[in-house]
């Protein structure tokens, strides 16, 4: 254990509200369409996402996400 891991405290595996966020003021990315469809990070599913988010923009992810 290093000096910085020892300055963080321990949450118990649950992530702190200040590190959580929801990306909206973010673009998505066609990674992020692809992971959020529990898809691999392939060059198909890239692509597949990039024409998804061309024909539906950010509504893309929205269908994926609960």
């Amino acid at each position: 254990m290093n000096a910085e891991s020892a300055a963080e405290p321990d949450y118990g595996g649950i992530t702190p509200d200040r590190l959580l966020h929801t990306g909206g003021h973010d673009g998505v990315t066609p990674e992020d369409l692809v992971l959020a469809s529990g898809r691999d990070l392939t060059p198909e599913n890239i692509e597949w996402a990039k024409r998804r988010l061309a024909a539906k923009g950010r509504a893309a992810i929205e269908e994926q996400l609960p």
